[in-house]
């Protein structure tokens, strides 16, 4: 029986062994992190992520075929496949600090597997890594081996949060990139065997290994590419009376452009575009190539840009102050059908009216209330870092001025003005009557997703802005402030 293990049991570790063991029900996998409350989750009824068709996948397996264990060195040193999915966060002190990948966890994993093999490994490259990880990683596990070969392959994840089993079951492609020898073909015909039992052969699609780990960064860099270049044209929009959706969809309909990732809204979140890209300028810094690297900070500052408009169309439209104000957050998550809250613009733009000294009731279906107030206390890039290195309690300023409700009507009730920072599909359903009643006056709906019928609303009483459409007349007599 082939063994796999995977080190790493966050969102892309879990879900993408569980498919793999559910596809191939004779091979052996086994999820492993030092993380015991988490392994816990992953063993218990309530899994440690939300994403959805992931709990029947897992149940299916578990027990029978796939294992979560925190005997990291005991699974490793047993496998003949080892998958490395563990952290790869932007560097915060030191060369390259702001920008540089961080691969301190990616060098203990791989002396880790060279101190514990006792057999030949393939050793995969999950994570999100730096072009050239694979060669760094090799020579160390080359100079510690003991006799053992290792052949190291990169097979990024392209998953979307919401989507990640679909997009498992189903993959637009699988990319397995490897060395150009007799051992490293052969190691990657390994990989693509276990893919293979469920992928067709023309999606599996086999590279060198500096391809592999560039184009999973090219890839995110282009879909946050697309994201800033439509939020670029919604502040034109608004300042034109053009709408953006229609703008969208018109350009959408061209097949060189496609409709995908053209939605405005406050701006793009999750765990690998923005650090993604700060890995791509890094790359291109240190390859002599300004230019390039401008070119892709543009789409980082953008996307800052949006975050940083929506704030100021809050507070220049509620009479340019939101001071003591109760502003009802809807939607934390970065997008819906997912608790992840990574690089989510409802931290940037939650901090921005907290600074405001604004009055925050949070409410969102996924995330708790021990994350949120987390992620408003945290510095940037600590997310990503493990749990004992990120901050231990919130602020007590945050505490006073937050309240994390588990019902968006609490939330709402004697609010000043309504975010929607969350496309999730309730708050589409939402009694706009019976919201509008229980607010103060004038009643202001900020529609970061354009997920409600902003005329409606308008009927309804409301105040509203949506990203990108004309704006209302009382916007227009109140500019948003630079």
């Amino acid at each position: 029986m082939v063994k796999i293990c995977c080190i790493g049991a966050g969102y892309v570790g879990g879900p993408t062994m569980a498919v793999i063991a559910f596809k191939c029900p004779e091979i052996e996998v086994v999820v492993v992190d030092i993380a015991a409350p988490r392994i816990n989750a992953w063993n218990s009824d309530h899994l440690p992520i939300y994403e959805p068709g992931l709990d029947d996948v897992v149940k299916q397996c578990r027990g029978k075929n796939l294992f979560f264990s925190t005997d990291v060195e005991k699974h490793v040193a047993e496998a003949d496949i080892v998958f490395v999915s563990v952290n790869t966060p932007t560097k915060t002190q030191g060369l390259g600090a702001g920008k540089a990948a961080d691969l301190t966890y990616w060098e203990s994993a791989a002396r880790m597997i060279a101190d514990v093999s006792k057999s030949d490994k393939i050793v995969v490259e999950k994570s999100t890594v730096p072009v050239k990880t694979a060669e760094a990683i090799e020579r160390i596990l080359t100079h510690n081996r003991k006799g053992i070969n290792f052949n190291i392959l990169s097979n990024p994840e392209f998953l979307a949060e919401g989507t990640a089993i679909a997009d498992l079951f189903n993959p637009d492609r699988v990319l397995i990139g490897g060395r150009e020898t007799p051992e490293g073909q052969k190691a990657i015909k390994a990989l693509k065997d276990v893919y293979a039992h469920w992928v067709p052969d023309d999606r599996i699609l086999c590279t060198n290994l500096w391809s592999a780990e560039l184009s999973k960064l090219a890839a995110n860099a282009f879909l946050a590419q697309r994201i800033s270049s439509v939020n670029a044209m919604s502040a034109l929009c608004e300042a034109t009376g053009a709408d953006v959706s229609q703008v969208s969809h018109s350009i959408g309909t061209d097949s060189r452009i496609g409709p995908k990732f053209l939605n405005a809204s406050v701006g793009f979140g999750g765990s690998c575009f923005q650090k993604d890209i700060l890995n791509l300028v890094y790359i291109c810094e240190c390859n002599g190539l300004p230019e390039v690297a401008n070119y892709w900070k543009q789409v980082i500052k953008v996307n800052d840009y949006q975050k940083t408009r929506f704030v100021n169309r809050v507070v220049s439209s509620m009479f340019n102050t939101v001071s003591g104000k109760k502003i009802a957050i809807l939607g934390f998550a970065f997008k819906k059908d997912t608790g992840d809250t990574r690089e989510t613009p409802a931290i940037d733009v939650c901090k921005g009216l907290l600074g405001d000294k604004a009055k925050l009731a949070i409410y969102d279906p996924q995330v708790t209330e021990e994350q949120i107030l987390r992620d408003l206390s945290m510095k940037k890039f600590d997310w990503d870092h493990p749990a004992h290195l990120q901050p231990s309690s919130p602020t007590t300023s945050t505490n006073k001025q937050v309240s994390v409700v588990w019902d968006a009507y609490e939330a709402i009730k004697d609010a000043h003005g309504i975010c929607i920072l969350t496309e999730w599909d309730e708050f589409k359903k939402l009694d706009y009557q019976k919201v509008f009643e229980n607010m103060q006056k004038p009643a202001f709906v900020f529609d970061g997703r354009n997920v409600v019928d902003a005329n409606k609303l308008r009927e309804i009483g409301f105040i509203v802005y949506s990203i990108g459409k004309p704006l209302d007349a009382w916007l227009k007599d109140m500019p948003a402030v630079a």
